[in-house]
């Protein structure tokens, strides 16, 4: 079986290590020359490609000759427009569909719930007025619409372990919003759930990878700062929303998670 990674970032390249070391051939984009040299050592074969929103590089159609297409690129929208994203996901949708992929797998996120309070499931109506993330919806439904393959979307929480510690980055602040529940996902599970999904067929799904237990941001940062030597939070304000992505129906069908716990997180240097 063939595997393209479409974004061989933080979670991509590890994924796509891993899905080799099974024995998948497997393929990958970068959107640099200098990612793309570095990555000629590894034993996945690296391809140029970058979505601007219009699709550019080197004999990138070679990614789309593939059993299953795994589509995890940043939605930007913090510096892009609305309508960005959607138009890479209509491009990269048009070349699968050009190339006869037959599976793919969506990273999203679980910002595409409502930033209001309540417990999320993937059953929840998201319509356009209520979503916390517009571009990611309008990504989600154009790659669905009439789909002539089969498609799992992954909504991923907050994703940490390797060098993303959550603690660090309130690390001294003031008045940190800590009273609040995470939902977070660790770098390793979110590549298990894709492995998961593609072994065990669970296909024409939407699953949320996000870790079971949702302790207090407060209780992750202090715990993080005291394990790992840094200051901790000078503050907390006494902001409290119980907002919570439920992760049940990964678990009701199979799936072990390797940390259910964020306070149990590993990390490392890479």
């Amino acid at each position: 079986m063939i595997i393209s990674v479409i974004g061989l970032g933080w979670l991509g390249l590890p994924l796509a290590r891993h899905m080799e070391q099974k024995g998948f051939e497997v393929k990958g984009s970068t959107t640099s020359m200098e990612k793309l040299e570095k990555l000629k050592g590894e034993k996945l074969e690296p391809f140029l490609f970058n979505l601007t929103p219009h699709p550019t590089g080197q004999k990138f159609g070679n990614l789309f000759q593939t059993d299953v297409l795994i589509i995890n690129i940043p939605p930007g929208t913090r510096s892009k427009p609305d309508t960005f994203h959607p138009e890479q996901a209509k491009y990269l949708k048009a070349l699968a569909e050009q190339h006869g992929v037959k599976k793919i797998i969506y990273i999203s996120s679980s910002s595409i719930y409502p930033s209001s309070e309540g417990i999320y499931e993937e059953s929840f109506g998201i319509t356009e007025h209520n979503t916390g993330n517009r571009a990611l919806l309008k990504a989600e439904n154009l790659l669905a619409k009439d789909a002539g393959y089969d498609l799992t979307i992954l909504r991923c929480g907050g994703l940490m372990g390797g060098k993303r510690v959550p603690g660090k980055y309130f690390s001294g602040k003031e008045n940190v919003d800590g009273n609040i529940p995470v939902n977070y996902i660790h770098q390793q599970d979110v590549i298990g759930i894709i492995d998961w999904i593609i072994t065990e067929n669970k296909w024409n799904n939407i699953f949320n990878a996000v870790s079971p237990q949702h302790p207090l941001r407060k209780e992750i940062y202090l715990h993080n700062a005291q394990n790992m030597g840094f200051p901790p939070p000078i503050s907390f304000s006494q902001n409290y929303q119980q907002r919570i992505i439920s992760s049940e129906k990964l678990l009701v069908q199979g799936f072990k998670f390797q940390f259910p716990d964020p306070m149990k997180y590993t990390y490392s240097s890479e």
